[in-house]
């Protein structure tokens, strides 16, 4: 399958490095053609890995995946185009999160998240919303962490995350694992874990962890 990747910081390169090594087609995408970071990880990569334009990435791509920071996907993914997006799996794995005078906040909270954000820009899109809740590392191989912890999909479109879930079920994420929050407004609550995320990362001392439930009786 052909992959866009859009964002060449960590979380892009390794979700961008995973799919490439399991056997597809992955363009990573950044605001210029000519970004470095994007250039090496193509060269080092190996065959079916390629840099490129947002627009390029999300032209040639049968699933995008939104992997920039929340604050600037919208910009990102105009850039992409909305022409480049209609119809197709768009995969939003971003938080909603700054740092302001060493404190964390999120924008939007609470009454919007960025998942529905995008559904609504770019409402011919089928947008998922999954991975945020976990290090990139732990995204693409979850044995990292013990136990039959969990990941969270929430969208609009039923088709969609069936799709996404076969996705999480290569890089690890065995279907009973996978829970389905229901529509993209589920976006909310999976973003607002991001500032106990980061209390438990500093508490913990570590970044390879993730949250495991069990049903009552």
């Amino acid at each position: 399958m052909r992959y866009a990747v859009l964002g060449t910081g960590m979380v892009g390169r390794t979700l961008g490095g995973k799919l490439v090594e399991l056997g597809h087609e992955v363009t990573l995408g950044s605001r210029a053609k000519d970004n470095p970071a994007a250039l090496e990880w193509a060269r080092g990569t190996g065959a079916g890995a390629r840099a490129g334009t947002f627009e390029e990435a999300a032209s040639s791509a049968e699933v995008v995946v939104s992997a920039v920071g929340g604050r600037v996907t919208l910009a990102a993914l105009e850039a992409a185009g909305a022409a480049n997006l209609d119809g197709k799996i768009l995969v939003d794995v971003s938080n909603a999160i700054a740092f302001e005078d060493g404190q964390v906040r999120l924008d939007p909270v609470g009454s919007d998240s960025v998942g529905e954000q995008v559904q609504r820009a770019f409402p011919h899109a089928r947008v998922v919303k999954t991975l945020n809740t976990v290090n990139c590392d732990v995204m693409v191989e979850p044995s990292l962490v013990p136990g039959d912890h969990q990941i969270f999909v929430c969208g609009q479109d039923a088709d969609a995350k069936e799709q996404v879930i076969r996705m999480l079920g290569e890089f690890g994420w065995p279907e009973h694992r996978v829970l389905d929050l229901g529509g993209i407004a589920a976006s909310r609550g999976v973003e607002m874990f991001m500032p106990l995320w980061l209390d438990l990362m500093r508490t913990l001392g570590m970044t390879h962890f993730n949250m495991e439930f069990h049903r009552g009786r």
